[in-house]
């Protein structure tokens, strides 16, 4: 049965007080001693049944108990199913204090003993000191429930152990999680009866070598007889001074969020490929309108990216390059089929309207929310490092890298490619070109990694 606790109270006006006494004299002085003191006498009981009722129906603040009363069951007894039920402290009054009787009634726990007879002060100092140390222990009391329901509440596993590593508590989720009781840990060696495994390697790792005041894990795996659990780790010592008084172990279920990082991952690999396929399409429209030069824009974009690979840029940099290099001509889309498939060479009203294609890509892909500058690569493709370019006749360092990358990888492809106006030229007269323009018209490092890509690589399109 639950106890039912009653605080007691400070002050002596209202502290409350049932004498439990056989002896109607003994029991009317007493009361006459208390009341003169400032107590307040709830009740008077001469057997042991009796005061069970009276405890139950005023919740005093404090018990004085005659060890031998009338009827069935003795004082002693009488404590003990009054402390059964009720946070109430007992003091024996008692003209009995031989080693049996004291023996019996320690069991119940009294907060004190007053031999018969005795004198006001000591009634009072007792009772005081008894009012005291209850209120202490009920505090104490409280404050443990509330650390053992905020302790089992945690949904983190949290497991505390000695100085040695030896188990002291678990709460609620490490018992779910370990599949173990309190009472089946208790006292056991930590890494005997948990084993926490690097997951890359499943090798143990020991959590009890490290000399920092607290650690913190944030990839490790649970191993438990029945199951495997991906887990983060806190560990923090617990110090008096310059002491460790044992350690709190923090173990988080992260299933979860590793299932939910598998799952962003794959949608991001699914993001990415739709992504690939939808800037292939742009480009497989665009080259619809041109069948003479079809691949053309996969082939800069192929020798773009050896370029870039050999400038050492980041994948970041290299796969921008790839999806600039695959989209720099789709711009062309808005120039007339017959100037892009005429067998002559262009009129010079014919070749300005073929140079509008750069401005018509940007215009294209300028609102697509690129994580990279794509649509201004594509609008800069054609400008050169002199100033001599289009549209812009941007110079230097005022044109992006990828867009000199692409610039010099779309002349190679071009002049050792067949056009309809005339047939290939050849990868040397392509090479011969770069090599003539470097630092004027192509930008010197773009023209240096080329020529190693095509002459020590063994590039092929």
């Amino acid at each position: 049965m639950t106890a039912k606790t009653k605080e007691p109270n400070s002050s002596l006006e209202s502290s409350r007080i049932l004498i439990v006494e056989d002896e109607a004299i003994v029991a009317l002085d007493v009361k006459g001693r208390l009341l003169a003191l400032g107590y307040n006498v709830v009740g008077v009981a001469a057997s042991g049944k009796l005061a069970i009722e009276l405890a139950s129906k005023y919740l005093p603040d404090l018990i004085l108990m005659d060890i031998m009363l009338e009827g069935e069951i003795d004082g002693i007894e009488t404590a003990f199913k009054i402390r059964e039920q009720y946070s109430i402290p007992v003091i024996y009054l008692t003209a009995y204090a031989d080693t049996e009787t004291l023996k019996r009634a320690k069991i119940t726990e009294p907060f004190g003993y007053i031999i018969k007879p005795f004198e006001d002060r000591e009634l009072n100092l007792t009772i005081e000191m008894a009012l005291y140390k209850h209120k202490a222990e009920s505090v104490l009391n409280e404050n443990r429930r509330w650390l053992k329901t905020t302790f089992n509440s945690i949904g983190d596993a949290v497991i505390t152990t000695d100085q040695h590593g030896k188990i002291k508590s678990i709460n609620r989720a490490a018992s779910h999680m370990m599949g173990s009781t309190t009472e089946d840990v208790y006292g056991n060696d930590f890494l005997d009866k948990i084993s926490i495994v690097d997951p890359s390697s499943f090798k143990p790792i020991n959590l009890f070598t490290h000399n920092k005041t607290s650690i913190i894990i944030n990839d490790a795996v649970l191993k438990t007889p029945n199951k495997i659990i991906p887990v983060s780790v806190n560990i923090s010592n617990i110090e008096d001074r310059d002491n460790v008084m044992g350690t709190v172990v923090v173990l988080r279920d992260i299933s979860q969020l590793k299932k939910s990082e598998t799952a962003l991952k794959n949608s991001l690999k699914q993001l990415h490929r739709t992504f690939d396929e939808t800037v292939v399409s742009l480009t497989a429209m665009s080259e619809k309108r041109d069948p003479y030069t079809s691949g053309h824009q996969q082939r800069v974009a192929q020798l773009a990216c050896a370029i870039a690979k050999k400038m050492n840029l980041t994948e970041k940099e290299i796969h921008c390059i790839r999806i600039a290099g695959i989209l720099h001509d789709i711009g062309k889309i808005s120039i007339p089929a017959e100037i892009l498939s005429k067998p002559t060479r262009l009129t010079d009203l014919e070749m300005g309207l073929m140079k509008t294609h750069s401005e018509a890509g940007y215009e294209i892909l300028k609102g697509i929310s690129f994580p990279w500058p794509v649509a201004k690569i594509v609008l800069q493709h054609h400008e050169r490092m002199d100033g001599s370019g289009y549209p812009k006749g941007l110079s230097a360092d005022r044109i992006l890298m990828e867009a000199k990358i692409i610039a010099v990888a779309d002349v190679v492809e071009a002049m050792s490619s067949h056009r309809p106006y005339r047939a290939a030229l050849g990868l040397q007269l392509a090479m011969d070109e770069i090599i003539r323009g470097r630092g004027t018209v192509y930008d010197a490092m773009v023209v240096d990694a080329c020529t190693q890509v095509i002459e020590n690589d063994n590039f092929s399109f």
